[in-house]
């Protein structure tokens, strides 16, 4: 392990396991230190995705929440902390699929009751690796006035009064993270306050030992003297003796190991910790104080006199030189949550809906970050305003000539069709245009309209599987499913939609790739094999053009494809356009001025 300095001010960490206080205080944390970016890049919690709202001291932030630790790790490169908040059940698996990400550097993993066969293989990778770890069973680490895990250190109200918001001289390693807390504060009652602070956790094997740490100290130029709070039960306190005693530590070192009051009990006795218990006479406070007081570390005579010896190596360095003043300063204000604001008086407020199409609050509006100017300066049209308020991205030309074709050859199919039908109705009925629309609207659905997205997950689904039409269809039929985008009520082998026939030739021509409608079309052959109007109709031909247009463009991931059909873009596509044929209708009554329709009783049948 040795080299040096853990964090800095630019740390970067991922949260896995969702937990708003512990990521909160990080936030918090990084307000108060002055940080121009919040140090949690993203937050992991299996089975997730979106964004997680909290606060950067008065403003807001959305924090990507992120479904599994691959995803977040590609998508925040410079995260190289992974702060693990997994139970003990599932907290090894996570740090060991963490530790094998090239981006990630540390480790902390908080659960305590992690199995030790697990916890050693963790241990062997992570040095294989040159990697560290951090407990388990512990509550992290600090960089004081730059980064910090989780709960470390607690409240922010101890962090301020510990002044953890800026460096100091002294490094500081203990196993117990409670601990800690009142060594932070005692450190700072008697000195300048520490530079870094590590609970390394209590379990029988931590990822990385005192030693390891003070080794680390020993590098860093502004750590000046180390402090170190080990306690009963383990070896891990002489290998510090080792180091002391080989000179590979140079900075003054004060130590205390806690636990001896363990000889007052008739019986062993397990102190809090899983390691906090003595096997041995070896591993007894006792011991392990006289053995680093030989080696030459700063050993009080009891915990009472810790602060004394502490404060002493402190002031004899600073005599000496080697420490210089700190310049305090006061640190800004924490802006305080609405339970507690409340009866203060001081009030932050959530806001209600993330947007991440468009923004106006600026000078202009702006879609998908291009400013309204650009977006008639550049003469976009309406496929490029789809591109950037659906896909988030300027897509190439022929694909938003592609939507805008798709737009008007789906506007409107006749009066006949039962949207055209329902809003004609509506409108005759003297409803208001939205009524209108939105009756019409209504109609869309598996048999209307409403098969774009299922015909391309039908298809993707069969062409990536390697099904032969044949397969598929029949597999399809066994399920009792009909396949979505085959069959027309009107067209046929002979008599085939001009439409889809348009959409086609455009794709051949400008498509990098056509291999989902080539699919769709083997598919046609073989259903037309069965009955002459099982031809591809414009859902199927909308469905499999827009995977290949999604797949053949480059700008879309395979997960970002499967989404955008998950979601229902593409009949979001018929929608729109046939929304177009729905207000045509509707005023078109209200021009003729069309009166209440009545359907004629001749063209219903009247039964028992």
């Amino acid at each position: 392990m040795a080299a040096g300095q853990l964090f800095s001010r630019t740390t970067q960490a991922l949260f896995y396991n969702y937990k708003q206080l512990p990521i909160q205080r990080m936030l918090d944390f990084d307000f108060l230190c002055g940080r121009e970016r919040p140090s949690v890049a993203g937050i992991i919690n299996p089975g997730s995705e979106g964004f997680q709202k909290l606060f950067f001291g008065q403003e807001e932030i959305a924090i990507p929440v992120h479904a599994d630790i691959e995803a977040a790790c590609a998508a925040h490169p410079t995260a190289d902390v992974f702060i693990n908040f997994a139970s003990f059940r599932s907290a090894a698996a996570s740090s060991m699929t963490a530790l094998k990400q090239p981006t990630t550097r540390v480790v902390a993993i908080i659960a305590e009751g992690v199995p030790e066969s697990d916890t050693k293989q963790l241990i062997a990778y992570a040095r294989a690796n040159n990697k560290v770890v951090i407990g388990p069973a512990t509550v992290g680490g600090i960089q004081a006035g730059s980064f910090k895990i989780g709960d470390t250190a607690g409240t922010i109200d101890n962090i301020i009064q510990c002044k953890l918001y800026r460096p100091g001289s002294v490094g500081f390693v203990s196993k117990s993270g409670g601990m800690s807390n009142e060594l932070y504060n005692t450190i700072a009652r008697v000195t300048d306050g520490i530079y870094e602070g590590i609970a390394i956790g209590g379990d029988v094997f931590p990822g990385s030992t005192l030693s390891d740490h003070v080794l680390r100290f020993n590098n860093i130029p502004q750590v000046k003297m180390v402090v170190v709070l080990g306690e009963l039960g383990g070896r891990d306190e002489y290998s510090l003796v080792e180091a002391l005693k080989q000179g590979k530590v140079i900075k003054p070192v004060v130590a205390w190991v806690s636990g001896t009051c363990a000889r007052l009990f008739k019986s062993e006795v397990q102190f809090g910790h899983a390691g906090a218990k003595s096997g041995s006479d070896m591993e007894s406070a006792q011991a392990k104080n006289q053995a680093l007081k030989e080696a030459g570390a700063v050993v009080p005579t009891s915990y009472e006199d810790f602060e004394a010896a502490i404060k002493q190596t402190f002031d004899k360095l600073v005599g000496e030189g080697k420490i210089a003043p700190i310049k305090e300063f006061t640190p800004p204000p924490i802006p305080e949550d609405l339970n507690i604001a409340i009866k203060s008086g001081k009030v932050r407020s959530p806001t209600h809906i993330i947007s991440t199409i468009s923004d106006d609050r600026g000078e202009e509006p702006c879609y998908a970050g291009v400013p309204m100017s650009t977006i008639i300066e550049n003469g976009y049209g309406v496929g490029d305003v789809i591109s950037l308020l659906w896909f988030k991205r300027s897509l190439p030309r022929y694909c938003t000539q592609f939507i805008e074709m798709c737009v008007m050859l789906c506007a409107d199919h006749g009066p006949c069709v039962s949207g055209a039908h329902n809003s004609i109705v509506t409108a005759r009925a003297g409803k208001d245009l939205v009524s209108c629309l939105v009756s019409g609207l209504l109609t869309i659905g598996p048999r209307f309209g409403g098969a774009i997205d299922d015909a391309a997950r039908y298809f993707k689904d069969a062409y990536d599987r390697n099904l032969t039409p044949y397969e598929f269809v029949e597999s399809m039929k066994k399920k009792g499913i009909r396949v979505p985008g085959i069959g027309h009520r009107i067209k046929n082998r002979d008599n085939k939609d001009k439409r889809v026939e348009l959409l086609q030739k455009f794709a051949r021509t400008h498509f990098p790739s056509v291999k989902y409608m080539e699919y769709a079309v083997e598919v046609e052959n073989y259903t037309l094999t069965k009955a002459n109007n099982l031809v591809l109709n414009v859902d199927g031909a909308i469905g499999s053009l827009f995977l290949d247009l999604l797949a053949g463009s480059g700008m879309f991931t395979k997960q970002e494809v499967d989404e955008i059909v998950w979601i229902g873009y593409l009949n979001g596509l018929f929608v729109l356009a046939r929304s177009i044929g729905l207000i045509g209708h509707t005023f078109d009554q209200k021009r003729l001025k069309q009166p209440l329709y009545r359907h004629p009783w001749e063209d219903v049948l009247y039964t028992k």
